[in-house]
C-alpha cells in the first residue's frame, strides 16, 4: 500500500513558477513509476507528466512539453512538478500517482494509486 501526499499549490500570477511535491509513504517508493495529473473545473483529469522508477525516462502531455519538468529523489520518497511561465489555464487541482508497471502505464491514465491533489489557481 502507498500513500501520496501532494504539496506545494496556491495562488499565483500569470507568468509565475510553482514546485509542487508529492511525498509517498512506504519503502517501495523507489519500484514504483510516478506521474502527475490535473483537472480543471469541468473537464476530465489529464495526464501532464510521468517519469520511471530512476527519474531517467520522463513523459510528458504534447501541450506542456517545455513549460513542466518532473523529477524525483527516492532517497526522499518524494516526486516533484516544477511549472514555469504559468497560465491562467493551468489552473486545476494537481493529483499524484503511482504505477507498479511504466510511466507508459500512467501517460494512459491508469494508476495503482492517488494522492488527494493539490489545488493551484493561476491569476491573469
Amino acid at each position: 500500500q502507498v500513500q501520496l501526499v501532494e504539496s506545494g499549490g496556491g495562488l499565483v500570477q500569470a507568468g509565475g513558477s510553482l514546485r509542487l511535491s508529492c511525498v509517498a509513504s512506504g519503502r517501495t517508493f523507489r519500484y514504483y513509476a510516478m506521474g502527475w495529473f490535473r483537472q480543471a473545473p469541468g473537464k476530465e483529469r489529464e495526464f501532464v507528466a510521468a517519469t520511471n522508477w530512476s527519474g531517467g525516462i520522463a513523459y510528458y502531455a504534447d501541450s506542456e512539453k517545455g513549460r513542466f519538468t518532473i523529477s524525483r529523489d527516492n532517497a526522499k520518497n518524494t516526486v516533484y512538478l516544477q511549472v514555469n511561465s504559468l497560465k491562467p489555464d493551468d489552473t486545476a487541482v494537481y493529483y499524484c500517482a503511482a504505477s507498479q508497471f511504466s510511466p507508459r502505464t500512467l501517460e494512459g491514465g491508469a494508476a495503482d494509486y492517488w494522492g488527494q491533489g493539490t489545488q493551484v489557481t493561476v491569476s491573469s
